[in-house]
């Protein structure tokens, strides 16, 4: 008879999950023993890099990666980009040791208490095998459950002492579906209210890129020719940022929000909740008279939706089922709604937000990837960074800090595996930066080809923002001074520079991208903030 890791493996290569991303622990060296040559194994120093790093391989490769974390302790350590990855609906099965069967009843140190609670709600299914001969089946159902929309992490605690134990050699392979269609008759009646519409307008989320819906994107709205916004705080870019009709991010915040929906009847959102807002600024969710549907792959979304009517469905097979039904409006956007961008200072010092990322811009190739942690300079980033290709933007859907390093690393681990070898740009804060600064480890033993632009304001800067709107002066906290960014990677083995002017920016990073392997670039950034909401 076979063993239990036997039987699982091979299921694994069926499934073409063959990426483990971890840091290994006690209880998880019986699963990783004799790791197979045709299996790939990634370090990282820390278990939130962990999940980070397979979230980014995840959503390169578009398939699912395995996660390895060490028991409770590691589960603890992960559960941030836990949180990061469920909201960015990446299909990952997150796995931990457990402690010895025999030894359970006692809670022996390193026990996972109540395993399968620990990382709800912010996994689809979390599950401890009642009996060894049980694994390969869970992973099977696991991986069903991670794929289908929504998407999303997945969660096995696994008893150190199951692996080694015989079985029958039960092949649990089989197919899932992974999307779901439009309701025919609630289709209809969406393409009917749309085609009635005097003045719609279109929402667009991340969902279009998650389904590969880019281009039935642009035909829906070059059929409608109206404006279209993308959602709030979208981890993913959903539509060119350099159409003529795109209008540029919705504000996260209901009474700005709505405002800008002013003279439309209609808004059509496909892919994005309704809506993701962050601080409370009071108002209508849409005008008087304006009516609102949502198309989305989730149900949760769609029945948390403070207004409007939904259909839920796949977002690309929604555009391609609707197209037929929807009437071609003649031109109504005669001028591109977003003008060129601004034209920044780029002999102030330190240099502004919006002179950073123009000379981060300048030194970016045709194709690149790019990373975003860098909260407080969002808009000036969207302003300077266009974004007019799928599959080209990441960042993270939850707000919590200490997703994008890792990811960014995974971004590129995926460039690799894939063939494209695009170089990734990650944009960090300063504070971002100390989140996840170990998986700067990972992407240097790696050779990930990835470029780290680390903004340094000494503080946290969009916190002092977010206390400006709230009328909270004197937080303690918010300054972080005494940080030797260059040590710290250069600690890590990663080539660091300092770059001070828009020009040296430049320089630094085209030499950065040029050269193998990952690389850092600190820039000071003026301490200088504007509103919250723009």
């Amino acid at each position: 008879m076979r063993t239990v890791k036997d039987v699982t493996f091979d299921l694994l290569r069926k499934l073409g999950v063959t990426t483990v991303v971890g840091n290994p622990g006690s209880t998880e060296e019986t699963f990783l023993k004799n790791f197979p040559d045709d299996f790939d194994y990634v370090m990282a120093l820390q278990e939130a890099s962990v999940v980070g790093i397979a979230d980014g391989i995840a959503q390169g490769l578009r398939k699912p990666v395995i996660v390895n974390v060490h028991t409770g302790a590691g589960m603890g350590n992960a559960l941030g980009c836990i949180v990061t990855a469920y909201q960015n609906k990446t299909p990952l099965i997150i796995t931990a040791g457990q402690q010895t069967r025999e030894m359970l009843l006692l809670e022996p140190l390193l026990t996972n208490i109540d395993a399968a609670n620990l990382p709800r709600p912010w996994v689809k299914w979390a599950y401890e095998p009642a009996r060894a001969e049980d694994i390969p089946a869970a992973f099977m159902r696991a991986y069903a459950t991670a794929i289908q929309q929504p998407s999303g992490p997945v969660f096995l605690s696994l008893p150190l002492d199951d692996w080694d134990k015989p079985m029958p050699d039960i092949d649990s392979f089989r197919t899932v579906a992974t999307r779901m269609g439009p309701d025919p008759v609630r289709l209809a009646e969406f393409a009917e209210r749309i085609n009635a519409a005097k003045s719609p307008v279109i929402v667009y989320g991340s969902d279009l890129a998650r389904s590969e819906a880019w281009h039935a994107g642009i035909r829906f709205a070059e059929t409608l020719d109206v404006p279209v916004w993308t959602a709030p705080f979208a981890e993913r870019t959903p539509f060119p940022e350099t159409h003529r009709l795109h209008a540029g991010a919705l504000p996260a915040a209901i009474g700005p929000l709505g405002k800008k929906f002013a003279g439309h009847d209609l808004v059509v959102v496909i892919g994005a909740p309704v809506f993701r807002y962050y601080p409370y600024v009071g108002g209508e969710y849409v005008p008087k008279g304006t009516q609102l549907l949502q198309i989305t792959d989730d149900p949760n979304m769609s029945s948390k939706a403070p207004i409007g009517d939904s259909l839920v469905s796949d977002a690309r097979l929604f555009l391609d089922a609707i197209q037929p039904l929807i009437k071609k409006r003649s031109a109504s956007v005669l001028a591109p709604l977003r003008g060129a961008p601004g034209a920044p200072d780029m002999n102030a010092q330190p240099l502004a937000g919006d002179a950073i990322m123009a000379a981060v811009r300048k030194a970016c190739p045709a194709d690149f990837v790019l990373v975003e942690e860098a909260p407080s300079v969002v808009a000036e980033m969207q302003d300077q960074f266009r974004i007019d290709q799928p599959d080209c933007f990441y960042t993270f859907a939850s707000g919590g800090l200490g997703w994008d390093m890792p990811a960014a690393v995974g971004l590129a681990l995926a460039e690799r595996k894939s063939g494209r070898n695009r170089p990734v740009i990650a944009l960090m804060g300063d504070g971002s930066f100390q989140y996840s600064v170990q998986a700067l480890y990972t992407a240097v033993q790696q050779k990930a080809h990835v470029v780290f632009v680390v903004l340094q304001n000494h503080e946290y800067a969009i916190l002092k923002s977010f206390a400006d709107l709230e009328q909270t002066p004197n937080v303690p906290g918010l300054d972080l001074p005494g940080i030797d960014l260059e040590a710290l990677a250069k600690g890590y083995g990663a080539p660091a520079t300092l770059a001070k002017t828009g020009a040296e920016v430049t320089a630094a990073v085209t030499e950065a991208i040029a050269r193998p392997g990952a690389s850092v670039v600190v820039v000071p950034l003026t301490r200088k903030r504007h509103s919250l909401l723009g």
